[in-house]
């Protein structure tokens, strides 16, 4: 596999989504908004969509579209919980009908292209590509070491978090525009569609294990960077496409990780019943 030059581009992208997604994506859990993900994917393909019908680079626009979008967001939840739950939904709904749209508008190749990015294309990830996914993940690794301590506070609770002098509106869009900036590093790799998944599903796993906040960051990441190098592999030598064979070797992972868990629980509360009578 490690012959082909473009394979080689793609374990390293792969390796780097599956390390980066989770840990943004465990704040995302923290903070009940494991759908923002899908939203901000769904605002990307509008992005994409209007690269296509400007002639500009896909990545790019979609990063900016996306990060306009995050703040729009932001903007509208701060005004209200229940309008920025709406706003989420309008967002699902206009962005990947704007981005069909336009694609549609482009002509030529682009309904073709849109695919790529729509379900990652690893095999298409060209040089700009890669550096535009370093230098993403590089800057978001950066603001989780200066600020992640301000934006778990934030997570964990707002109004506590105001008191103790944090720019809780500041950090709320710092998160969302993070995790903007993650579905476009993704979008290569597993696809706008499935980019949110290997936010949570990797977080979710790892949850089953542990329950302290940065354990199960460091743990989903580990995770992540399985699940995204084993399922290229897997795609690779099965012939299958790379985004949904990565996204479902996380649920596995997932699903055995939940189902040993549950019945170590099980065998031990049984142990402990047993135990009463005799001490009794």
């Amino acid at each position: 596999m490690l012959s082909y030059e473009f394979m080689q581009r793609a374990l390293i992208a792969a390796v780097i989504v599956g390390m980066i997604s989770p840990l943004i994506g465990v704040f995302l859990v923290q903070r009940r908004l494991a759908l923002l993900g899908d939203g901000m994917g769904h605002v990307a393909i509008a992005g994409v969509g209007l690269a296509f019908l400007t002639g500009t680079e896909p990545v790019i626009t979609a990063l900016f579209v996306s990060i306009l979008g995050a703040l729009i967001l932001e903007l509208v939840r701060h005004k209200s919980r229940s309008a920025g739950d709406l706003a989420l939904a309008l967002i699902f709904y206009g962005g990947i009908a704007g981005g069909v749209l336009l694609t549609s508008l482009a002509g030529g190749r682009a309904s073709t292209a849109l695919n790529q990015y729509l379900f990652g294309s690893l095999s298409t990830v060209s040089t700009q590509d890669f550096v535009a996914l370093g230098v993403s993940a590089l800057a978001l690794i950066v603001i989780l070491l200066r600020y992640g301590n301000q934006i778990f506070a934030m997570s964990l609770d707002g109004e506590t978090a105001r008191v103790q002098g944090i720019r809780v509106t500041a950090m709320s869009v710092l998160l969302t525009s993070m995790a903007a900036v993650t579905v476009v590093v993704g979008m290569r790799t597993v696809g706008l569609l499935l980019v949110s998944a290997i936010m949570i599903v990797p977080v979710a796993a790892a949850q089953q294990l542990t329950h302290s906040f940065k354990t199960t960051g460091l743990l989903a990441s580990a995770i992540g960077m399985l699940s995204a190098t084993g399922g290229l592999t897997l795609s690779f030598y099965v012939d299958v496409p790379p985004g949904p064979t990565i996204v479902l070797l996380a649920l596995a992972i997932f699903v055995v990780l939940a189902l040993t868990t549950n019945s170590l629980h099980l065998r031990h509360r049984n142990e402990i019943q047993e135990q009463a009578p005799h001490q009794h």
